[in-house]
Protein backbone atom coordinates (compact mmCIF):
# COMPACT_ATOMS: atom_id res chain seq x y z
CA UNK A 1 0.00 0.00 0.00
CA UNK A 2 3.28 1.86 0.10
CA UNK A 3 2.97 2.93 -3.99
CA UNK A 4 -0.33 4.89 -4.33
CA UNK A 5 1.06 7.43 -1.40
CA UNK A 6 4.16 7.27 -3.46
CA UNK A 7 2.90 8.55 -6.61
CA UNK A 8 0.80 11.00 -4.80
CA UNK A 9 3.28 12.49 -2.77
CA UNK A 10 5.32 12.97 -5.53
CA UNK A 11 2.28 14.56 -7.44
CA UNK A 12 1.64 17.19 -4.57
CA UNK A 13 5.68 17.55 -3.24
CA UNK A 14 6.88 17.82 -6.85
CA UNK A 15 4.43 20.19 -8.27
CA UNK A 16 5.01 22.87 -5.25
CA UNK A 17 8.73 22.41 -5.49
CA UNK A 18 8.58 22.65 -9.34
CA UNK A 19 5.87 26.26 -9.31
CA UNK A 20 8.37 27.07 -6.53
CA UNK A 21 11.71 26.74 -7.81
CA UNK A 22 11.58 26.56 -11.37
CA UNK A 23 8.51 28.48 -12.36
CA UNK A 24 9.46 29.38 -15.50
CA UNK A 25 10.02 25.97 -16.85
CA UNK A 26 6.14 25.28 -16.33
CA UNK A 27 5.14 25.22 -19.95
CA UNK A 28 4.44 22.84 -22.75
CA UNK A 29 7.25 23.81 -25.39
CA UNK A 30 4.95 24.34 -29.04
CA UNK A 31 5.64 22.63 -32.07
CA UNK A 32 2.81 24.07 -33.83
CA UNK A 33 5.55 25.64 -36.39
CA UNK A 34 7.16 22.23 -37.21
CA UNK A 35 4.01 20.62 -38.11
CA UNK A 36 0.00 21.94 -37.54
CA UNK A 37 -2.54 20.07 -39.29
CA UNK A 38 -1.81 16.81 -37.22
CA UNK A 39 -1.45 18.98 -34.18
CA UNK A 40 -4.66 20.94 -33.93
CA UNK A 41 -6.78 17.56 -34.85
CA UNK A 42 -5.09 15.50 -32.37
CA UNK A 43 -4.74 18.10 -29.38
CA UNK A 44 -8.64 19.03 -29.78
CA UNK A 45 -9.31 15.04 -29.53
CA UNK A 46 -7.13 14.80 -27.16
CA UNK A 47 -7.93 17.75 -24.67
CA UNK A 48 -11.83 17.27 -25.01
CA UNK A 49 -11.73 14.01 -24.14
CA UNK A 50 -9.37 13.77 -21.28
CA UNK A 51 -11.75 16.86 -19.31
CA UNK A 52 -14.55 14.41 -20.15
CA UNK A 53 -12.08 11.44 -18.76
CA UNK A 54 -11.39 12.97 -15.94
CA UNK A 55 -14.84 14.52 -15.14
CA UNK A 56 -16.00 10.43 -15.23
CA UNK A 57 -13.21 9.82 -12.62
CA UNK A 58 -13.93 11.98 -10.19
CA UNK A 59 -17.50 11.70 -10.41
CA UNK A 60 -17.05 7.78 -10.15
CA UNK A 61 -14.59 7.67 -7.20
CA UNK A 62 -15.90 10.78 -5.29
CA UNK A 63 -19.62 10.16 -5.53
CA UNK A 64 -20.64 6.93 -2.93
CA UNK A 65 -23.13 4.67 -4.65
CA UNK A 66 -25.46 5.36 -2.16
CA UNK A 67 -26.14 9.09 -3.12
CA UNK A 68 -26.71 7.89 -6.93
CA UNK A 69 -29.23 5.47 -5.71
CA UNK A 70 -30.75 8.16 -3.47
CA UNK A 71 -31.74 10.52 -6.48
CA UNK A 72 -33.03 7.52 -7.87
CA UNK A 73 -30.28 6.48 -10.38
CA UNK A 74 -30.32 2.69 -10.39
CA UNK A 75 -26.96 0.90 -11.07
CA UNK A 76 -27.78 -0.66 -14.06
CA UNK A 77 -28.43 3.03 -15.13
CA UNK A 78 -25.05 4.80 -14.06
CA UNK A 79 -23.18 1.71 -15.25
CA UNK A 80 -24.98 2.37 -18.60
CA UNK A 81 -24.61 5.72 -18.76
CA UNK A 82 -21.18 5.28 -17.24
CA UNK A 83 -19.92 2.82 -20.10
CA UNK A 84 -21.45 5.03 -23.17
CA UNK A 85 -20.23 8.03 -21.87
CA UNK A 86 -16.92 6.94 -20.86
CA UNK A 87 -16.89 4.52 -23.65
CA UNK A 88 -16.83 7.55 -26.12
CA UNK A 89 -14.73 9.94 -23.75
CA UNK A 90 -11.87 7.32 -23.75
CA UNK A 91 -12.05 6.65 -27.10
CA UNK A 92 -11.64 10.28 -28.68
CA UNK A 93 -8.57 10.65 -25.84
CA UNK A 94 -6.66 7.35 -27.25
CA UNK A 95 -7.56 8.97 -30.91
CA UNK A 96 -6.10 11.66 -30.24
CA UNK A 97 -3.05 11.24 -28.16
CA UNK A 98 -2.76 8.23 -30.90
CA UNK A 99 -2.03 11.33 -33.41
CA UNK A 100 -0.07 13.29 -31.32
CA UNK A 101 2.26 9.71 -30.56
CA UNK A 102 2.36 8.88 -33.82
CA UNK A 103 3.37 12.61 -35.13
CA UNK A 104 6.11 13.21 -32.34
CA UNK A 105 7.44 10.03 -33.12
CA UNK A 106 7.28 9.87 -37.58
CA UNK A 107 7.71 13.95 -37.50
CA UNK A 108 11.49 14.26 -37.82
CA UNK A 109 11.76 17.51 -36.69
CA UNK A 110 9.06 17.21 -34.26
CA UNK A 111 10.51 14.15 -33.21
CA UNK A 112 14.34 15.84 -32.48
CA UNK A 113 12.58 18.59 -30.94
CA UNK A 114 11.03 16.21 -28.44
CA UNK A 115 12.75 15.70 -24.76
CA UNK A 116 12.81 12.14 -23.18
CA UNK A 117 9.88 12.47 -21.03
CA UNK A 118 8.17 13.91 -24.17
CA UNK A 119 8.17 10.68 -25.42
CA UNK A 120 7.79 8.90 -22.67
CA UNK A 121 5.04 10.12 -21.16
CA UNK A 122 2.89 9.88 -24.42
CA UNK A 123 3.83 6.49 -24.71
CA UNK A 124 2.30 5.93 -20.81
CA UNK A 125 -0.92 7.62 -21.69
CA UNK A 126 -1.30 5.44 -24.79
CA UNK A 127 -0.74 2.52 -22.41
CA UNK A 128 -3.07 3.67 -19.34
CA UNK A 129 -6.19 5.00 -21.24
CA UNK A 130 -5.91 1.54 -23.60
CA UNK A 131 -6.19 -0.50 -20.00
CA UNK A 132 -8.69 1.79 -19.22
CA UNK A 133 -11.15 0.77 -21.92
CA UNK A 134 -10.04 -2.69 -22.09
CA UNK A 135 -11.15 -2.28 -18.09
CA UNK A 136 -14.61 -0.91 -19.30
CA UNK A 137 -14.91 -3.25 -22.36
CA UNK A 138 -13.37 -6.29 -21.83
CA UNK A 139 -13.13 -7.14 -18.32
CA UNK A 140 -16.21 -5.99 -17.12
CA UNK A 141 -18.47 -7.89 -19.74
CA UNK A 142 -15.58 -10.73 -18.57
CA UNK A 143 -16.33 -10.36 -14.66
CA UNK A 144 -20.42 -9.25 -14.76
CA UNK A 145 -20.64 -9.59 -11.08
CA UNK A 146 -17.90 -7.12 -10.04
CA UNK A 147 -18.82 -3.39 -9.10
CA UNK A 148 -16.06 -1.00 -8.72
CA UNK A 149 -18.43 0.67 -6.96
CA UNK A 150 -18.31 -1.33 -4.21
CA UNK A 151 -14.63 -2.02 -4.23
CA UNK A 152 -11.99 0.37 -6.24
CA UNK A 153 -13.95 3.08 -5.36
CA UNK A 154 -14.05 3.00 -1.92
CA UNK A 155 -10.72 1.97 -1.95
CA UNK A 156 -9.88 4.84 -3.63
CA UNK A 157 -11.78 7.47 -1.79
CA UNK A 158 -10.18 5.50 1.69
CA UNK A 159 -6.76 6.60 0.56
CA UNK A 160 -7.52 9.56 1.77
CA UNK A 161 -8.59 8.72 4.82
CA UNK A 162 -4.85 7.25 5.18
CA UNK A 163 -6.56 3.78 6.22
CA UNK A 164 -7.06 1.97 2.41
CA UNK A 165 -8.19 -1.30 2.65
CA UNK A 166 -6.15 -3.50 0.46
CA UNK A 167 -8.47 -6.71 0.14
CA UNK A 168 -11.31 -4.55 -1.84
CA UNK A 169 -8.31 -4.86 -4.67
CA UNK A 170 -7.41 -8.44 -4.30
CA UNK A 171 -10.77 -9.51 -6.09
CA UNK A 172 -10.40 -6.58 -9.10
CA UNK A 173 -10.12 -8.01 -12.36
CA UNK A 174 -6.02 -8.15 -13.73
CA UNK A 175 -7.32 -5.33 -16.65
CA UNK A 176 -8.63 -3.07 -13.44
CA UNK A 177 -5.43 -3.58 -11.65
CA UNK A 178 -3.00 -2.06 -14.31
CA UNK A 179 -5.06 0.56 -14.99
CA UNK A 180 -4.95 2.19 -11.69
CA UNK A 181 -0.92 1.46 -11.42
CA UNK A 182 -0.63 3.15 -14.76
CA UNK A 183 -2.84 5.82 -13.81
CA UNK A 184 -1.33 6.46 -10.31
CA UNK A 185 2.35 6.33 -12.22
CA UNK A 186 0.97 8.86 -14.30
CA UNK A 187 0.16 11.06 -11.09
CA UNK A 188 4.12 10.55 -9.89
CA UNK A 189 5.51 11.31 -13.02
CA UNK A 190 3.15 14.27 -13.66
CA UNK A 191 5.22 17.15 -11.93
CA UNK A 192 8.32 16.23 -14.13
CA UNK A 193 6.67 16.44 -17.32
CA UNK A 194 4.84 18.57 -19.74
CA UNK A 195 1.68 17.44 -18.31
CA UNK A 196 2.27 19.95 -15.49
CA UNK A 197 1.14 22.80 -17.82
CA UNK A 198 -2.53 21.32 -17.35
CA UNK A 199 -2.31 23.56 -14.02
CA UNK A 200 -1.34 26.68 -15.00
CA UNK A 201 -4.88 28.60 -15.87
CA UNK A 202 -3.58 32.03 -17.71
CA UNK A 203 -6.28 33.97 -15.83
CA UNK A 204 -3.82 37.59 -15.69
CA UNK A 205 -5.15 37.41 -19.56
CA UNK A 206 -8.77 38.26 -18.21
CA UNK A 207 -7.24 41.65 -16.51
CA UNK A 208 -4.62 42.83 -19.08
CA UNK A 209 -5.28 45.59 -20.80
CA UNK A 210 -6.02 45.16 -25.12
CA UNK A 211 -3.28 45.30 -27.52
CA UNK A 212 -3.97 47.83 -30.21
CA UNK A 213 -2.58 46.57 -33.47
CA UNK A 214 -2.32 49.67 -36.27
CA UNK A 215 -0.92 49.00 -39.61
CA UNK A 216 1.79 50.54 -41.36
CA UNK A 217 0.09 52.08 -44.04
CA UNK A 218 4.11 52.67 -45.92
CA UNK A 219 4.41 49.08 -46.20
CA UNK A 220 1.00 48.22 -46.97
CA UNK A 221 1.07 50.39 -50.02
Amino acid sequence: MIYPYLCLGSFVFGTLIRFTRNKGSVTAKSSELLEKKQLMIGSILFHIGILLVLAGHVTGILVPKSVTEYFGISNEMYHAFALMMGGFAGFITLIGIGILTFRRFTNARVFLSSSWSDLLIMIALCITITFGLMSSFIAGPMVPTYDYRDTLAVWARQLFYFSPDYRLMMGAPLLFKIHVICGLTIFGVFPYTRLVHALTIPLQYFQRRFIVYRRNRRLVD
